[in-house]
């Protein structure tokens, strides 16, 4: 079967990430960050493609909501609302 090591039987479909479609991406890091990563890695567990992957995907979202705040802020001050304690006024 595709994926699977071929001395482990596999009952069933194995997902592997090599089943995946991945793509590979080189980083620099200096050395505080990358001792900070490791740090993570230990105390978590993880491999570092996981907490950079991890990281990377909460940046990316973190962007993502900002964009459509920056987006929404003429609307919400046309209606009155400046602040977060003004959302959450309205939201009360």
């Amino acid at each position: 079967m595709r994926g699977c090591v071929p001395e482990l039987a596999c009952v069933g479909p194995c997902s592997t990430l090599y089943d995946m479609k991945t793509a590979a991406v080189t980083i620099r890091l200096d050395p505080k960050l990358e001792e900070l990563l490791d740090e993570v890695c230990r105390e978590t567990g993880r491999s570092r493609s996981e907490v950079v992957r991890d990281a990377l995907r909460r940046q990316l979202t973190l962007r993502l909501f900002e964009e459509a705040r920056r987006k929404v802020i003429p609307f919400a001050e046309a209606q009155g609302v400046y602040t977060d304690e003004d959302v959450f006024k309205l939201m009360s």
